[in-house]
């Protein structure tokens, strides 16, 4: 891959002059690699990724919890099926259903409908999982899903009835879709960005691992250090974070980085 550093907005006060890191697939690559290494890809595409601080599950080692059975048990009465994007329709009665839920979860304007219509098109978008009730046939959710068998299944958005009367129907779609994807022995399911509370929800799943930067760490409290603190440097110059999870040392942060880069 190739790596370019987009600058963002600089501190001169705290020295901070921040990076965003993008990564361009090289000829030979497939999408699963750089998703390994800690990118996830842009909104538009497989030609763009991005380094962030996103969650996977390490499918092998996920093994249901009593909490993750009590919520499967909870969505009784709903079935799941696995459809291709080719065949399923994104009619007017589903785009309003998902505008309606967007704009409840996330605010009014953050997904307009050429946002929607730019998620459901891209080539990120390859299967849909629908959940519909058993006794009514009503359509209870839907989940949008890359999947590039059997290295990655990324669960990129989830809408679902937020009336419904399982209150817990987003976390029971998420973990169908664990259990599911590890049945069918896929590799990791990624599960996008975890830089606030709010999605600390994620953290649930037995082979939990997230990307720091430099490394996919299995370290829930790093995690939830890294979310619960506002460093007023860059972390790993924080000696605060160095010593409670890598002993104070930057060469133990090294030496499990993930990129070597040689100059030319």
């Amino acid at each position: 891959m190739k790596l370019l550093f987009s600058e963002s907005a600089a501190d001169y006060s705290r020295y901070l002059y921040p990076y965003v890191v993008w990564a361009l697939p090289e000829a030979g690559e497939a999408p699963a690699d750089l998703f390994n290494a800690g990118f996830l890809p842009s909104a538009k595409g497989l030609d763009l990724f991005y380094l962030c601080r996103n969650l996977r599950v390490d499918l092998a080692k996920f093994k249901p919890s009593s909490e993750n059975r009590r919520i499967l048990r909870k969505g009784e009465g709903i079935t799941m099926k696995l459809v291709p994007r080719a065949e399923f329709e994104l009619t007017a009665a589903r785009k309003e259903f998902f505008l309606k839920y967007a704009e409840v979860r996330y605010g009014a304007g953050v997904m307009p409908p050429e946002r929607l219509e730019l998620l459901f098109n891209s080539p990120l978008a390859t299967h849909l999982m629908l959940f519909n009730e058993t006794a009514t046939g009503a359509e209870v959710g839907v989940v949008l899903l890359y999947l590039d068998a059997p290295r990655v299944a990324f669960y990129r958005y989830s809408f679902y009835d937020l009336n419904h009367a399982n209150r817990s129907l987003g976390l029971y779609l998420m973990t169908t879709a664990m259990a599911y994807f590890a049945e069918q022995k896929f590799t990791h399911l990624y599960l996008g960005t975890c830089y606030s509370e709010r999605a600390l929800y994620k953290t649930q799943f037995a082979g939990l691992e997230f990307g720091n930067g430099f490394r996919w760490s299995q370290n829930i409290d790093e995690l939830k250090y890294l979310v619960r603190h506002e460093p007023e440097k860059h972390v790993l110059e924080t000696m605060e974070f160095r010593e409670m999870f890598y002993e104070g040392s930057l060469e133990k942060i090294a030496a499990g980085g993930g990129f070597n880069v040689q100059l030319k």
